[in-house]
């Protein structure tokens, strides 16, 4: 299964896109998003579970992945909610804004 963010703060997941449905029990992330300085520079990043079970195509077709997901670390709690961690993932396009009051010709 490959899943596409299409927004991070703070190492969490807010929009993604599935790319590719096959193999629920393996998830992979790729990042295509604008980032920010602590937006995936530090820790796993996190997509919610029930996103994850959402994409994947509900909680019945994960049902069979979560014991194995979280014997490997790989679901883990923040904020009280259950997510799916991402230690490792593909950069697609990562972006920076300008800084801070720069003006762009155009």
């Amino acid at each position: 299964m490959i899943i596409r963010a299409l927004s991070v703060f703070e190492g969490v997941v807010y929009h993604c896109v599935l790319v590719d449905g096959a193999n629920p029990c393996r998830p992979t992330l790729e990042v295509e998003a604008v980032v920010r300085p602590g937006d995936v520079d530090e820790g796993p990043l996190l997509l919610s579970v029930a996103e994850y079970a959402a994409l994947a195509g509900g909680p019945e077709r994960v049902r069979p992945c979560m014991d194995e997901l979280r014997e490997r670390g790989r679901i883990v709690d923040h904020l009280g909610v259950a997510h799916v961690a991402f230690p490792f993932w593909t950069p697609i396009h990562l972006d920076q804004p300008p800084p801070s009051g720069s003006t762009t010709p155009g």
